[in-house]
């Protein structure tokens, strides 16, 4: 069954990473940084699927902001704790927002269509936004290759491929825990504001 997970993984490894970047997507890029040090992807592959879905996600919730801010969808993410918020910091200081709202966990939803709803010219969002999306997929990426260091380190150089797939899921369970529980004590508060 390992082995089944394990082609698995190298066959849709990378359309995964991707689809898990275009949100929340630190568990994705994580994992992909974890199986580049495996040796499952090339960096350059990893770094690619990641950067596009990091991007295309922010990108994707600009336009939902800035070419349907009258339907449903956008009118219910208006009314979510801490959108006012997320707006006003958006319109005093737009460059810095759209660099940094990637890194407010459980926000990047909200940031991207508050960019959209916002004034902000759509060629400065997408270089800003490109910008984000490279030092934040350096970062995740870089974390996952960090700990198949640690891994190898604590564990030994010699893991055979079912336990550097068992490894790497009790990383992405971990960082997606630790992601869900963030997101749970930020709303919390914002809701308190």
């Amino acid at each position: 069954m390992s082995d089944t997970i394990h082609r698995l993984i190298e066959q849709y490894g990378l359309v995964a990473a991707f689809a898990g970047s275009l949100a929340e997507g630190e568990t994705a890029a994580i994992l992909c940084g974890f199986f580049v040090h495996q040796g499952v992807f090339a960096p350059w592959q990893a770094f690619t699927a990641v950067f596009l879905g990091a991007f295309g996600g922010d990108a994707l919730f600009f336009l939902c902001g800035r070419r349907f801010a009258d339907t449903a969808f956008v009118g219910r993410l208006r009314q979510r704790p801490g959108f006012d918020r997320a707006f006003g910091l958006m319109q005093r200081h737009p460059a810095l927002y759209v660099i940094g709202n990637r890194y407010v966990y459980g926000f990047r939803l909200l940031g991207g269509v508050a960019a959209g709803l916002s004034s902000i010219p759509a060629l400065k969002f997408v270089v800003l936004n490109a910008v984000s999306a490279f030092i934040w997929t350096v970062l995740f990426v870089g974390i996952g290759y960090l700990f198949g260091l640690g891994a190898e380190q604590i564990l030994g150089a010699a893991l055979h491929s079912h336990q550097r797939l068992l490894v790497g899921l009790a990383i992405g369970v971990a960082a997606g825990l630790a992601g869900w529980l963030a997101s749970r004590h930020f709303s919390r508060r914002a809701g308190r504001c």
